[in-house]
């Protein structure tokens, strides 16, 4: 079943990337990973993908989007159903619905109500009985959820579903809908919570159900029951329509669409992201004015940049850089690892403002004795480099100066000592502190590069990439790894300062290789060999 919805859920996406119905026959082809598809076939594997998702629909021997349920209709011609349930716990699967309520509205006046206990098959926690004033004598001997939500779904029809934090109690109805019928619910669906946000905006400390409801003075007060709970929602909704339509809303669409989430609002930019390809890279969010908000890499460009319109945990920074986008760049690379030195090197160079900011190297700060202390300086020493001077300072305080001489003794105490400070809980990790490992390693790596056939090879000597060079096939790659490994001899022996960012980046792909990664010795033989590797496919 959960195969069949993820089915349904790439042909959707399908269709939007497509902007119109496509062929059952390439449908099948990219769902079903078949080298051909006969008609008749493509519809026989597409029938209960289509069938069982409210969002599609056939268009001869094309599969489209199906119109929207419900969504032209005009505020007061449509039939709302509002709901709420009481449940044992927060996550649907661990926990169960154990109260079902819900009120009708046709013609924006309350046609009927609907209400049942639910057994939920497992104890009410302390907590649950203690919010609700239920308990499990109660619920003994109630309809299971199965029943309940199949009862409720015969009350509320093809109605306008509506909720107060709607997210919460439609994934409950939701999962038992998917036992019951193997597909999700297909109804319009209104979030309270979020239209009073719009539409209350300053007039309201919180958009709870409790302030809504002494608000706008409901006659039902909230009370943790769910049929109350639905009852003063209703009278919520009914007050929330009339400020809507105060706002030009029209229709149950222009409704949903005042109600949506960011990230409801966010898919609608959803095609900015229509032909990415599921291949290593990075991505520019640029706006109107085409300058660059935020750059980023991904081992797949396509899933990547997909998450942004479909996730709600972003940084407030890249989530405002998403909404400003209006248009997104990509480049298209070798491998995992040059797409995240690409990506360092862009956000240097550009200085985007969603993204966090990097360090400049030349104000880099390293640890070193005065006296009997330690201090913070631009001095080159073996305790460093440090990016920032404030956290290198905090670090200073922590250290006695014979400590400094003894890395393996003094970092896990510098390491218990910041634990403990409050504004230092955010320090670099102490075993940074010392770099002289990473700075006198000296080796390849070698990765796949965006040409067929090519490998690209990363020189890593005195502490930084010393070299980049794109590997050929045949005898240029002879060439191209001399040079490599001349530029790395340079920078072994010069004393230009460490790249500390480079090298850290380069150091996680170090402990962690990808599949397609191979790290050897800067030896001419082992760099071609793993060249050959990188392109045969055969990695290490």
């Amino acid at each position: 079943m959960q195969l069949r919805l993820d089915a349904a859920d790439r042909l959707v996406e399908l269709v939007e990337e497509r902007r119109g119905p496509v062929l059952a026959e390439e449908a099948a082809r990219r769902l079903f990973a078949l080298r051909s598809a006969p008609v008749s076939l493509a519809r026989s594997l597409l029938a209960d993908v289509v069938e069982a998702d409210a969002r599609l629909a056939w268009n001869g021997d094309a599969v489209g989007l199906a119109a929207p349920l419900g969504g032209g209709l005009l505020l007061e011609q449509a039939t709302y159903v509002v709901v709420d349930l009481e449940t044992t716990g927060l996550r649907p699967g661990t926990a169960q619905i154990c109260e079902i309520g819900a009120v009708r509205i046709r013609g924006l006046e309350i046609e009927a109500e609907f209400e049942t206990l639910v057994d939920p098959g497992m104890p009410l926690g302390p907590g649950v009985e203690a919010l609700t004033g239920l308990s499990n004598r109660q619920l003994r001997g109630s309809p299971p959820p199965a029943l309940a939500v199949h009862r409720f779904l015969a009350f509320a029809g093809d109605s306008v579903l509506v909720a107060h934090n709607a997210r919460f109690d439609m994934a409950f109805l939701d999962r038992e809908t998917v036992k019951l019928t193997g597909s999700r619910l297909a109804s319009p669906v209104v979030d309270t919570v979020a239209l009073a946000r719009r539409l209350l905006a300053g007039r309201v400390p919180r958009a709870s159900l409790s302030q809504l409801a002494w608000f706008l003075g409901t006659s039902v007060q909230p009370c943790h029951r769910a049929l109350p709970d639905a009852q003063a929602t209703a009278e919520v909704l009914l007050a929330l329509i009339g400020l809507a339509q105060e706002r030009g809303a029209q229709t149950v669409a222009d409704l949903a669409a005042l109600s949506a989430t960011r990230t409801r609002r966010v898919w609608d930019k959803r095609q900015l992201a229509f032909g990415a390809p599921q291949r290593p890279g990075v991505y520019l969010f640029r706006d109107r004015n085409d300058q660059v908000l935020y750059v980023g890499c991904a081992r797949d460009l396509r899933a990547r940049l997909r998450s942004y319109f479909r996730s709600e945990r972003l940084r407030p920074a890249v989530e405002a850089a998403v909404g400003a986008t209006e248009r997104i760049e990509w480049r298209v690379l070798g491998s995992e690892l040059e797409a995240a030195l690409t990506e360092l090197r862009l956000i240097r160079e550009l200085r985007p403002p969603a993204n966090a900011r990097v360090a400049r190297p030349d104000r880099h700060v390293w640890l070193r004795k005065r006296g009997d202390g330690v201090v913070a300086s631009a001095q080159r020493t073996a305790v460093g480099p440090l990016r920032s001077r404030r956290k290198a300072q905090l670090a200073a305080r922590a250290l006695l100066a014979t400590e400094l001489e003894r890395p393996t003794i003094a970092l896990p105490r510098l390491r218990r000592r910041l634990a403990a400070l409050a504004d230092a809980r955010r320090f670099e990790d102490a075993a940074r502190l010392r770099l002289a490992r990473l700075t006198a390693l000296e080796r390849c790596l070698v990765v796949p590069a965006t040409e067929p056939g090519h490998a690209r090879a990363f020189f890593l000597a005195g502490g930084r990439v010393a070299a980049e060079r794109t590997l050929p096939p045949g005898g240029g790659a002879h060439l191209e790894v001399e040079a490599g490994l001349a530029a790395a001899r340079r920078a072994g022996a010069s004393d230009e300062l460490v790249d500390i960012d480079e090298l850290f980046l380069v150091a996680r792909f170090l402990r962690h290789p990808p599949p397609e990664l191979s790290i050897v010795p800067l030896e001419r033989q082992a760099i071609l060999a793993a060249a050959e590797r990188a392109v045969a496919g055969h990695v290490r």
